[in-house]
């Protein structure tokens, strides 16, 4: 994770502590993307992209704003990201969007 983020020396320096510790760094095959998410996920992670709050995105699928927040965990979980603001590198922009 740390490699994908572009923090080597980091990605070096866990690696390095994991083998002291006897454990084993594993290489993360490419992170999933928008094809593997469901219409529901693409469609708020969209919404999410372009600002909307949990709960505008709520009022726009008449859904709660918890249930909002329940797919963007999945959807931050499939793409291999932590955080809203990545959202913009791993969806195509435009009107179709994902």
């Amino acid at each position: 994770m740390l490699e994908t983020m572009g923090m080597t020396a980091f990605a070096e320096r866990a690696g390095r502590e994991l083998r002291a510790a006897g454990g084993t760094a594993h290489k993360r095959t490419a992170p999933a993307r928008h094809e593997e998410l469901t219409a529901q996920e693409s469609q708020i992670a969209r919404m999410a992209r372009d600002g909307l709050s949990n709960p505008e995105i709520g009022t726009r699928l008449f859904i709660s704003a918890r249930t909002v927040q329940y797919h963007l965990r999945k959807v931050f979980t499939k793409l291999g990201i932590t955080s809203r603001s990545q959202l913009d590198r791993v969806l195509p922009s435009g009107p179709g969007g994902a």
